[in-house]
């Protein structure tokens, strides 16, 4: 390679390096760059492309060195605000790449392209600034109307504004202007669901299944949970959508070190403790947080030291402090990157890393698609495989998770003897009760309750709903409000059926313990199907309700019916639609058998094993144990069982 000082002047070197970029010789233009910046340091497009060189190269630091020297030179270059805005976004800083990014669109709005905007409305959705997003999102669709990623965006940021209905038609004209981009059928479906809008239900069901079997593009994982599919098709989707989008989300270099921890009984100041690292976003009022609490406050402290990472807000809340506090060690990483977050885990020491999302909501994908710690563990958030090496376990039990399903898993199986499920005692029990009027309830009549997300209901089983309003006179159907939307939808779909809508009666929001408080105003839960309840229904028998549900054949599909295993009412499990709502319709009829139904349940409370949060930790105890030993062995991850205390 010429050096810089050979050419006739500067400008000719950097055309020379910019040619050696765009030819992937990445290495060569940082040289050439140098040469030039030797003899003219104040040379801007020599330390821009030198930043650009060194992000290719996967040195992120060493980019956002020069890009910020490259604006301290030229203040008002465009393109270096644009590339250190993808680059601080890339490490999870988002406030300050937004930032950036709009700067950039103001200094030079001829550059900015619909591809530019979109990205910032998508910073501004992100950071939780959904009206300027919606406005970023307006001017992205005005100005290219035939760009099927500015639709999808302004889809993502009419449903966080609760505009399903909309969000709904922006992602099906984003599939109709790029059909190769058909994780929009999801984003379209889940849409739908959320709204309880079912006259595409079954194009786009046949469409997904169409995606998965042919493997021809993306179907969002949570989405094929919420439909008829198999765990075998669950575990194609997740596979494909590990490569095509969590990989691609890990910056250039974060194939390098893994942090070590010191083996098992190693000499150390922590006296041979594991160590043992949560990650979320939901340490807050969250329904993970209502089951996991007092998990995390009962490890053991001789044997494990227990570190939160926590990536989600801060909400200021009473289960917020509860949490800070039931931890070892509290980190809040928002707006770190996987370097710093990596860094904080090995400084830790820590041993096993466990996820508590998985493909859900505000997961953080970067994160995921590297190795954090020497074992890393699926838990708790996501009811079915990752589809990714990354993990190497997930906890399961005998319902969710059979040892029969280990085909379909990507991670080990690790089998816990009552219950994969964390329960919290601590679950307020005495509140006061609300009388029926104040609920919207009338004075009498059997209440069936279906407290479950409006997404989780399908046209199936809501058609097996209002046969049973039908079949017990007098009855009421109790649901979670979600929006104006879904329920005048659900009372169209109901008078559509022949049920009066004033027999579907909706739940507002309230805080836990007086959410908690309405379940004994109820005389059943219906349970959902296929992605049963997790929370809702391990709340229904906290409470003293009775749970009828239909187990399937895949992880969401089979929850309830382990939770109902585990606190001694396996009764009110059936395997069909025609059994669930046989049986629904003949305990409205037998108000004795509910009343020892709630005997039972009430009972249970103390001498289950799903609330014997003790029994519980020491059971995932030894699976973390095994875990780690079998790492310090140098042996392999491997599916095993729990061994009941």
């Amino acid at each position: 390679m010429t050096p810089a000082r050979h050419f006739a002047s500067p400008a000719e070197a950097l055309g020379y390096a910019l040619m050696l970029h765009q030819d992937g010789r990445h290495a060569d233009c940082g040289a050439v760059c140098r040469a030039i910046l030797a003899v003219r340091p104040d040379h801007h497009g020599a330390s821009f492309l030198l930043g650009v060189a060194a992000f290719a190269l996967g040195r992120v630091e060493d980019s956002q060195r020069h890009l910020a020297i490259t604006l301290a030179l030229k203040p008002d270059l465009a393109d270096a605000f644009f590339n250190l805005a993808l680059l601080l976004r890339g490490r999870s800083r988002l406030a300050e790449a937004a930032a950036l990014q709009a700067r950039a669109i103001r200094l030079a709005p001829g550059q900015a392209d619909a591809e530019r905007i979109v990205t910032l409305g998508a910073m501004l959705r992100e950071l939780g600034r959904i009206a300027e997003a919606r406005a970023v999102h307006r001017r992205a669709v005005a100005q290219a109307p035939d760009d099927a990623e500015a639709w999808r965006e302004c889809g993502h940021t009419l449903r966080d504004e609760g505009q399903l209905g909309a969000a709904a038609a922006a992602y099906g004209r984003a599939y109709r202007l790029d059909p190769s981009r058909t994780e929009s059928l999801g984003d379209r479906l889940f849409a739908a669901l959320s709204h309880c809008d079912w006259n595409t239900y079954d194009d786009l069901c046949r469409q997904i299944l169409a995606v998965i079997d042919s493997g021809r593009g993306i179907a969002l994982p949570l989405l094929t949970l919420m439909i008829d599919t198999s765990a075998a098709q669950q575990d194609r989707a997740a596979r494909h959508f590990h490569r095509a989008v969590v990989q691609p989300a890990a910056l250039p270099q974060a194939a390098a070190t893994v942090p070590v921890a010191r083996p098992l009984g190693a000499p150390s100041g922590d006296g041979g403790r594991i160590t043992v690292a949560y990650l979320s976003a939901d340490f807050h009022e969250h329904a993970t947080a209502y089951l996991a609490a007092e998990l995390f406050e009962l490890h053991d402290r001789d044997r494990f030291r227990v570190v939160a990472c926590s990536y989600g807000p801060d909400d200021g809340s009473p289960m917020r402090r509860r949490l800070e506090a039931a931890f070892d060690a509290f980190h809040d990483i928002r707006g770190s990157d996987p370097d710093a977050v990596q860094a904080r885990l090995t400084a830790e020491g820590v041993h096993i890393l466990v996820d508590l999302k998985g493909y859900t909501r505000h997961v953080r994908f970067d994160l995921l698609a590297r190795r954090l710690a020497p074992v890393q563990v699926a838990y708790l958030g996501y009811p079915g495989t990752m589809g990714s090496d990354v993990m190497d376990y997930v906890i399961g039990d005998r319902f969710v998770t059979p040892p029969e399903h280990q085909p379909h898993y990507r991670e080990r199986l690790v089998i816990l003897p009552d219950s994969y499920q964390a329960n919290d005692r601590c679950r307020p029990l005495d509140a006061p009760v609300p009388d029926r009027a104040a609920c919207g309830l009338p004075p009498d009549g059997f209440v069936f309750c279906a407290f479950n997300a409006p997404f989780k209901i399908t046209p199936s089983m809501f058609g097996v709903w209002m046969r049973v309003l039908a079949r017990v006179p007098g009855s009421v159907l109790w649901l979670q409000r979600a929006g104006r939307e879904s329920a005048d939808n659900l009372r169209r779909e109901a008078a559509r059926r022949g049920v009066d809508p004033d027999r579907l009666v909706f739940a507002p929001h309230r805080p836990q313990a007086e959410h908690l408080a309405r379940y004994r105003l109820a005389d059943l839960f219906l349970d959902s199907f296929p992605y049963t309840g997790h929370t809702t229904v391990s709340d229904a028998l906290w409470m003293g309700l009775p749970v009828v549900t239909r187990m399937g054949g895949t992880f969401a599909s089979r929850v309830a019916a382990g939770l109902l295993s585990a606190v001694g009412l396996p009764e009110t499990v059936t395997t069909t639609l025609d059994d669930y709502e046989a049986l629904a319709v003949r305990l409205a009829g037998e108000p004795a058998v509910l009343v020892g139904f709630r005997h039972r349940l009430v009972a249970a409370r103390a001498t289950a094993p799903l609330f014997d949060s003790p029994r519980f930790t020491r059971h995932l105890e030894h699976a973390y144990r095994t875990m780690w030993e079998r790492h310090a062995a140098g042996l392999p991850p491997q599916s095993f069982t729990v061994p009941p205390l």
